[in-house]
């Protein structure tokens, strides 16, 4: 599940930046910068996490954030030895590009049918399912 993460008190920036790091770097969910319009997306396995990020990003550090889904199908870590195919890529899925923070590329579908589209138009690209690879 993908969901836009918002500040919910401007006042407390630092508190939720901070807090959404260290859960994070906790393993809690993954948060990924979408390139086209600079948001920040958490991806979890369920709706429970986004309810215990919500929470603690409250208690432990005062931040209050709000919730707005986003229709993703799946996060894919891509990579190319063709760096003309690769740039190429980029550009022609600009809108669903996204950076982890790792800053290393990740391509958010939409849906099946377009993963497997791109899969086919891009051969020379690598998808991963997992930042693990």
């Amino acid at each position: 599940m993908f969901k836009y993460i918002e500040n919910a008190d401007p006042l407390k920036a630092k508190q939720l930046n901070k807090g959404i790091e260290q859960l994070m770097d906790e393993g809690v969910a993954q948060l990924f910068v979408n390139q086209f319009n600079g948001r920040k997306i958490i991806g979890t396995v369920g709706q429970l996490q986004f309810e215990v990020i919500q929470y603690r990003l409250l208690h432990e550090y005062g931040a209050q954030c709000k919730w707005e889904p986003v229709s993703l199908y799946k996060a894919c870590w891509i990579e190319s030895d063709n760096k003309v195919m690769l740039d190429n890529f980029k550009k022609r899925k600009a809108q669903y590009m996204a950076i982890d923070k790792e800053g290393r590329d990740v391509y958010l579908a939409d849906s099946g049918y377009v993963l497997t589209m791109a899969q086919q138009d891009f051969p020379d690209i690598k998808f991963h399912f997992t930042s693990e690879f």
